[in-house]
């Protein structure tokens, strides 16, 4: 991978490529699970606790094999008994269907040890499935050592394997390093086993897809789309319209209801949920962020935010986390929003910030106000109550608050409470100078206009200084 981060640890539509192997293994409710950590220990071992904390990190400190790797984790395990599963780390299309089929068929079948093979298009790089003339197990052929007439085969070993344990124990005592990478093959147990008269089996999986591992970033890239298009294709079956599947990510963790629209160019992420008849896109990403049934999101960027059913965000918002809109109420164009919460039909509908605030039901917050929430050492919190009404171009200046049915007149800051149903205003007095762009800009088109208004009459627009505030709110929808 050519990486800091272990291959394991390479992140996968919501879930490492080892998270997703650990889901697929989760409904078989094994006794034990060992994941057999080597380079880059420390960071898979805290990966683990995180998302399997049962799951038990044993060390192989040399790579001498995957023989070895699986010595090392039964010794961890030395009262193992009945069927061990052994998966690579890095299969992550792997379904847990498919992990079931395979222990089904080999305790079914009484069989030592069954390998999970699959027929694929182009089998360079992984090891072959040789059987016999009666199309029985024979042995398993790492390409570097097989003869060309086995590289031919393109029925292939997955790397997934179920063993009585017993069996594999004895087997795995026998190993040998008589190969090209003078390492211990955990396939070599199939050779020794069926050399002794035990029975053996193989398992071909209905997907061969889901046997495809990694081990670089283009195959990395390669599994992803393989495992997008698996769950858009999931989602559409339930119900769910996306519009453009080729350009729609949705995470295995994210849920989304019957009806809800997705439109192209749209990412959901982590833990996101999508509601009934909600449409989300085009050029969303939601991470860890809910919406509600009806809800719509356009053009617009999501982080830990909650957008309630009927509400309406963008385009070109951005919701950062712990912003909450309540039922129906809006966050428009170039407005962002943190840590702060709308009420019912609550609006902010363009070029605002709201920060660390809760806004009422009904109230309404004027193109470009901006909530001034921090001091320079500490976040301040701002109150607007119910069905209050912010003017234009309005700072609200941390701590305050705009009582219920309050104004706030455009251009003022505010930084002093404004008492239920009055008028906030700090707007200076406007004086117009008459004559001042001929005298100070003659020969500008300013000045030409100006002029050609004056000849026809036009009358210019001023405003004394003694002008009253009665009208002063103002609102740009």
């Amino acid at each position: 991978m050519k990486s800091a981060l272990p291959k394991v640890l390479h992140p996968l539509l919501g879930r490492t490529l080892l998270g997703h192997v650990l889901t697929a293994a989760e409904p078989l409710a094994a006794d034990r699970t060992v994941v057999v950590v080597g380079h880059g220990a420390d960071q898979v071992r805290a990966h683990l606790t995180e998302v399997a904390p049962q799951a038990d990190a044993v060390l192989q400190a040399e790579q001498l094999g995957t023989g070895h790797a699986v010595r090392i984790a039964l010794d961890a395990v030395a009262d193992a008994a009945g069927t061990v599963v052994v998966i690579n780390g890095d299969v992550p299309l792997l379904r847990p269907e498919t992990v079931a089929a395979l222990v089904e068929a080999h305790e079914g079948a009484g069989a030592a040890a069954t390998v999970l093979a699959a027929e694929v298009p182009d089998p360079t790089g992984l090891g072959r499935i040789v059987r016999d003339a009666a199309g029985r197990l024979e042995r398993i052929v790492e390409e570097r050592d097989a003869t060309a007439e086995q590289r031919a085969v393109r029925e292939i070993n997955a790397g997934i394997y179920a063993f009585d344990a017993l069996r594999l124990r004895d087997a795995l005592g026998k190993l040998s390093t008589d190969n090209d990478q003078g390492e211990e093959y955990l396939t070599d147990v199939f050779a020794l086993l069926v050399s002794t008269g035990e029975p053996v089996a193989v398992h071909v999986a209905v997907d061969h897809t889901e046997t495809l591992g990694c081990n670089d970033r283009v195959e990395l890239a390669a599994l992803r789309r393989l495992l997008r298009d698996r769950v858009n294709e999931g989602w559409m079956r339930t119900g769910v319209s996306i519009l453009d599947p080729a350009t729609t990510w949705i995470d295995v963790t994210v849920a989304v209801d019957r009806d809800a629209v997705i439109d192209q160019n749209t990412q959901l992420r982590g833990g996101s949920v999508v509601g009934a008849e909600a449409v989300v896109g085009p050029d969303v990403t939601l991470i860890d962020t809910v919406v509600g049934a009806g809800a719509s999101v356009l053009r617009s960027h999501a982080v830990q935010a909650e957008v309630g059913p009927g509400a309406s965000v963008g385009p070109y918002a951005y919701l950062r986390p712990a912003a909450r809109l309540a039922e129906r109420s809006k966050v428009g164009t170039f407005v962002e929003v943190k840590n702060s919460e709308l009420g019912v039909g609550a609006k902010v509908p363009h070029l605002s910030y709201v920060g660390d605030a809760t806004i009422g039901a009904k109230a309404n917050i004027g193109a470009a106000t901006i909530f001034v929430n921090y001091d320079g050492v500490n976040k301040h919190r701002t109150t607007v109550g119910e069905a209050a009404f912010v003017g234009c171009d309005t700072s609200l200046i941390a701590p305050v608050e705009v009582g219920a049915g309050a104004y706030v007149a455009a251009g003022s800051a505010i930084s002093q409470d404004v008492p239920p149903g009055a008028l906030g205003v700090t707007r200076a007095p406007q004086r117009s100078i008459e004559g001042w762009v001929a005298r100070k800009r003659p020969g500008t088109a300013s000045a030409a206009a100006a002029e050609r208004a004056a000849a026809a009459g036009g009358e210019s627009i001023s405003v004394d200084e003694g002008q009253t505030v009665e009208d002063a709110p103002g609102d740009a929808r």
